[in-house]
């Protein structure tokens, strides 16, 4: 699957992107706000991420910022299950992007696509408590706080800290899809 907004193209990742991707989420400001990457993030690290299988009911795309003629890998964004069996959506964008808005973008076409291409009912997410640019993000989704605070593992941060769960319902009414997709 490919989805195109405003400002974005959402692709599958390419054995070629791995320097590109590397670059891209290779700060630990980036990697310590996520479980499964490792710090320092190497080229070989991008590489294995590439090449991990990637199912239908698993989207799993690059954010590329489309300006002009080029598409430039800012982020990578995703629905993959969680050990509980829950449906969870996962995003990150280099740093020279934030507070453009991408990560909205990018959320409202993964949401379209879990909702309208998959048939989820409920999506999931969390943040760690220390990253609340990214709680007002899942609030621009439309995601909604469960009270629940639980310790995390970040491979990253070599341990846990606590993250904050999200939930959204996908079936309460219809809203405007940004996204024209292509199979």
């Amino acid at each position: 699957m490919f989805a195109r907004t405003k400002r974005l193209t959402l692709r599958p990742g390419w054995p070629e992107d791995a320097p590109a991707l590397r670059r891209a989420i290779g700060h630990e400001a980036v990697v310590a706000k996520l479980a499964r990457a490792p710090w320092p993030y190497a080229l070989e690290d991008a590489e294995a991420f590439l090449s991990l299988p990637r199912g239908a009911a698993q989207p799993s795309f690059l954010i590329c910022a489309r300006e002009g003629d080029t598409a430039e890998i800012v982020g990578g964004i995703g629905i993959h299950r969680a050990e509980d069996g829950a449906h969870e959506l996962g995003y990150w964008l280099t740093p020279a992007v934030w507070g453009r808005g991408y990560a909205t973008e990018a959320g409202h076409a993964v949401i379209a696509m879990a909702r309208h291409a998959l048939g989820y009912r409920r999506l999931h997410a969390w943040h760690f408590v220390d990253n609340p640019a990214s709680a007002r993000v899942l609030a621009k989704l439309g995601f909604r706080p469960t009270g629940r605070t639980e310790p995390r593992r970040s491979i990253a941060r070599g341990g846990v800290a606590p993250g904050a769960a999200y939930t959204l319902t996908l079936d309460e009414g219809e809203s405007d899809d940004p996204l024209r997709m292509a199979a």
